[in-house]
């Protein structure tokens, strides 16, 4: 967990920018591996292509088909097709394209402990975005997002990307805020570092507990 350090004590945090897929809801990895569990697919296949596409997505900015999906530069069904080709099930029989995506996240819960803590961020005055890397589209509970945030930013409809500075800048921006006024809170590591290579303070989440303790002291507000 991060430390708060004296000078971000001193700032004036005014805005909250939160990802979605393991910080809104359950971890990631829990709910892929229990899509794999569920439909069988051979578990080596899956690493190896998720190795080569994430690693890239997140190492020397070359293009690879992670990039097109969270840019919105493929539909979501082009992805699924391109995946579906990398996969086999444990008896070597092809994975179905046609709805991966929704099958592969079907496990994911929402935290309900994180839904309260951005309530609680709201009516104590502090301005609330979601910032999220789209897998899916359609997947997102947009019903909820009026009582939760005043800014929604998905990668995939505004043509950027965390990591890239600019979508952090664009999120800001949309808030009203200055980057140094802001803390973003991701389970990516590298999208941490690039936020607060922006000036944000970054916390990069692990559990429910730890995070609303570190925002309590941060702010210095009881978020109940």
């Amino acid at each position: 967990m991060s430390l708060t350090e004296p000078t971000e004590r001193k700032r004036q945090i005014r805005g909250v920018i939160v990802d979605w897929g393991g910080v809104m809801t359950s971890p990631i990895l829990d709910t892929v591996d229990a899509w794999i569990r569920a439909e069988r697919i051979d578990k080596d296949s899956y690493a190896a292509v998720m190795r080569s596409w994430v690693v890239g997505a997140y190492g020397d900015g070359a293009d690879n088909p992670v990039h097109a999906l969270e840019r919105g530069e493929c539909t979501d069904e082009e992805f699924e097709r391109l995946l579906a080709q990398e996969l086999t099930d444990l008896d070597g029989a092809p994975v179905p394209a046609d709805g991966l995506l929704a099958r592969m996240f079907a496990a994911s819960m929402l935290e309900t402990s994180m839904l309260d803590l951005v309530r609680a961020l709201r009516r104590a005055g502090i301005r609330t975005a979601l910032l999220s890397n789209s897998w899916g589209n359609d997947d997102y509970p947009r019903h909820l997002f009026p009582d939760l945030f005043d800014v929604v930013v998905i990668s995939s409809e505004v043509g950027m990307r965390k990591p890239e500075e600019r979508i952090f800048r664009h999120t800001a921006s949309l808030l009203g805020l200055e980057p140094q006024e802001c803390v973003f809170i991701d389970d990516v590591s590298a999208n941490i570092a690039a936020a607060q290579a922006v000036g944000l303070v970054g916390m990069l989440h692990k559990e429910p507990g730890p995070t609303a303790a570190w925002l309590r002291n941060l702010l210095g507000l009881p978020l109940t």
